[in-house]
């Protein structure tokens, strides 16, 4: 049976908050007056304005709680009905316009209980409004109910005064069985959430950041929801305990409650047709469309929901788009792309720069006994089409996955390869360095199109896109020692020489190193990469290690470029003394996109659980801080991985070697442009895409010619700066 409660109609306005909630010697209205902050006097009406009022057929419970401004027109209020403490604003004979839908200043037909108003408003067919604090010129029109309660959190997962802990919303990222869950907070980043969901074993860690986020935000009841200046609602059905803030623009929501949507005049949100959002988090500059559901969320700033996506415990990082699809119980760093109807991502952590082909099923394959399985993939992960992956699976940095229906667990260990279920020879195939073999373009491309594409004003996370990083990097030396293990067994198996299990890396570094032809007709087995009978080949093992070999000391020589240029290091002895005295190669963490080393990730974890750090606001400092470090570290992380992949020390580090060095990274840099230069070219060669055209100048057309390829002709541009910097150093160094 429903309650429904009967009380006078005199108490519709007021009794906000229970008695037994309100603090000693304060009123309904006392954390109202703190919100509202809009610097209007107000006053009581005048004989004259009740009369035009009444006049207007409009009704009030108590005429004195009817407040208004010096420049209140009192024929711009008609058939309204008003209840408790209304406050209004200037009304001026102006119509506001927007989209162009022109609307007179004013409020009309409306029951208004209990708001603020600040001037020069349209509020016009508001069915039941209740409880707002309501910014300048904004437009309301056409909702049938925009309220809020008194215990309102407004996407924040708290308790107020009065109510039990199961009324917290959790977040339940990375695995449906709940055991991640986070609490969500305006104002949460990536590496917020992740931090929270990954280090589960430390209890006094997770009861931190549990008392972090509660004080942050007050436990009293009675704050109104708040709609900023110039925001635009109408044609809404529902909007309960929602905070608004300013310049947004929702037209035709079907039901929005118990939300943030930030906005700003530099960082506009938008909320479209058909949308229903329900306990959630919506950051600055969003964009939300055309039927889509979102239940327990978090979007970062920047981000869209479009054409019927749904997100259902799901965290969505900074600049990121989803589609047409579903996304449940998932944690995803920014600059996520996924925009086909039939996709489908579940329990899943995504580390960013990732992007999801049609069909692609990411996580629903449980093969354990009941739904906590998880799927880890770091940045650049690109599932292609109808890919089917099992929980659990993990996927190191830039991991491309042919179409297919993977029929087990996988680990792929090594970064930017292509790994391919064939099915015909009953085998895992994998291909490393694919990427760069093969689709240099694309490769080259996604680091600056995610720059460009990065519209964050506050950026308190430094986020890396350069696909040559601390993390990729430490991923190639793990994966060519993989490379080489397997080869020196592949090696023994064909000879049949008998070679310790412990010599395998030795050997096979051997082959690898003196580019031995044999190794291009060894099958090379690799072992833990699918959780199967059946084999695992890698193909290509011969030049992916060489490629790999490449790309490090291209990462060491660009960093250290980049560092003699912004330092206008003289010499190389004094490069010499600016590098640690023993490089080592460390550990780093994708912590919500931002790269950090390992052992400032622990300190971190440390501070927060001996209570040395107190506040997420503390916490976003470290970020910063981190920020402003990590073009240090990464340089001294990329002469550790030089010297380490060249087995040099600093002793041996000298001219000769240094020139060498810089001749050698131009080659590659030279082999890297023609690399995407090639890669795109395949498309205006390939017969099968030629053959729609009826000619070369249609194709042109369309398709814009080759040599007028803005991105290659920027690739050409970086590389002759690229040659002039090292000129430079050579004759600073004086070197040959």
């Amino acid at each position: 049976m429903n309650d429904i409660k009967k009380h006078p109609v005199k108490l519709i306005g007021y009794n906000f908050i229970p008695d037994e909630f309100l603090p000693k010697g304060k009123d309904e209205y006392h954390l109202r007056h703190i919100q509202n902050r809009n610097g209007i006097q107000y006053r009581q009406l005048s004989a004259y304005e009740i009369e035009v009022l009444v006049r207007n057929n409009n009704t009030s419970d108590d005429w004195n709680k009817l407040l208004v401004s010096d420049a209140f027109d009192p024929e711009l209020v008609k058939n309204c009905k008003f209840f408790g403490l209304v406050r209004i604003g200037k009304l001026e004979s102006f119509f506001l316009e927007y989209h162009a839908i022109r609307l007179p200043v004013g409020l009309y037909n409306s029951t208004i209980i209990s708001c603020d108003f600040g001037d020069n408003v349209v509020i016009n067919n508001v069915n039941y409004l209740s409880h707002y604090i309501i910014g300048n010129e904004v437009i309301i029109a056409n909702v049938n109910e925009l309220a809020t309660s008194n215990y309102s959190k407004f996407g924040n997962g708290i308790i107020k005064d009065g109510e039990d802990e199961a009324n917290r919303i959790w977040v339940e990222v990375c695995n449906e069985n709940a055991g991640r869950k986070i609490i969500p907070f305006n104002g949460m980043l990536p590496g917020d959430a992740h931090l929270w969901a990954r280090y589960r074993d430390n209890n006094e860690l997770m009861e931190n950041f549990k008392n972090f986020t509660a004080k942050s935000f007050d436990k009293q009841r009675g704050y109104y929801g708040k709609i900023g200046d110039r925001t635009i609602i109408k044609n809404c059905a529902i909007m309960k305990d929602v905070w608004i803030g300013s310049d947004a623009y929702i037209k035709g929501a079907n039901k929005l409650k118990n939300l943030t949507i930030n906005s700003s005049p530099d960082a506009t949100s938008q909320i479209g047709e058909g949308c229903e959002l329900v306990n959630g988090i919506v950051g600055f500059g969003c964009r939300i469309f055309y039927g889509v559901k979102a239940v327990r969320f978090v979007m970062a700033s920047h981000s869209q929901l479009k054409y019927g996506a749904r997100l259902i415990n799901s965290y969505l990082g900074n600049n990121s788009t989803i589609s047409c699809c579903e996304v449940l119980n998932s944690l995803i760093f920014p600059s996520h792309e996924q925009h086909h109807n039939n996709s489908f991502l579940c329990a899943a952590l995504v580390m960013g720069q990732s992007n999801m082909a049609a069909g692609a099923t990411i996580g629903s394959n449980h093969n354990s006994r009941a739904a906590d399985g998880e799927i880890v993939a770091a940045r650049g992960f690109w599932p292609g089409l109808c890919v089917s992956l099992k929980h659990n699976s993990k996927f190191a940095t830039f991991t491309l996955i042919a179409k297919g229906d993977y029929p087990a667990e996988l680990n792929i260990p090594i970064p930017f390869s292509l790994v391919n279920n064939d099915v015909s020879n009953n085998c895992l195939v994998v291909i490393p360095a694919y990427w760069q073999m093969y689709n240099m373009y694309a490769l080259a491309r996604n680091a600056t199109k995610y720059n460009e594409r990065d519209k964050r004003i506050e950026k308190t996370q430094l986020i890396e896109f350069d696909f040559l990083a601390p993390d990729s990097i430490n991923e190639i030396f793990d994966g060519m020692k993989l490379m080489k293990e397997f080869t020196g067994k592949a090696y023994a198996h064909k000879t049949g020489q008998k070679i310790k299990e412990t010599d395998y890396v030795a050997t096979g570094e051997k082959l690898l190193e003196s580019k031995d032809f044999m190794v291009n007709e060894l099958v090379i087995e690799a072992e833990g990469f699918e959780n199967s009978r059946r084999p695992t080949i890698l193909q290509k093992t011969l030049p992916s290690y060489h490629i790999f070999k490449n790309m490090i000391i291209f990462y060491g020589m660009s960093q250290i470029l980049e560092h003699i240029r912004q330092h206008k290091t003289t010499s190389l002895n004094n490069l010499l003394k600016e590098m640690p005295a023993k490089p080592v190669r460390n550990k780093w963490h994708n912590i919500g996109g931002q790269l950090i080393p390992e052992n400032a990730v622990n300190t971190l974890l440390k501070d927060i659980t001996t209570g040395k750090i107190k506040s997420w606001q503390q916490v976003h400092a470290f970020y910063k801080k981190q920020s402003e470090a990590y073009s240090l570290q990464k340089m001294h992380h990329a002469f550790a991985s030089l010297s380490e992949i060249l087995k040099l020390d600093k002793k041996r580090f000298d001219n000769k070697v240094f020139a060498d060095l810089l001749k050698q990274a131009i080659a590659i840099k030279e082999w890297m442009v023609q690399g995407i230069y090639d890669s795109r070219s395949k498309d205006y060669h390939n017969e099968f895409r030629k053959m729609i055209y009826n000619n070369q100048e249609e194709m042109d057309n369309v398709l814009g010619k080759l040599d007028d390829n803005a991105f290659i002709a920027s690739q050409k541009e970086e590389l002759e700066i690229f040659k002039k910097q090292v000129a430079e150093v050579k004759r600073k160094f004086k070197l040959k």
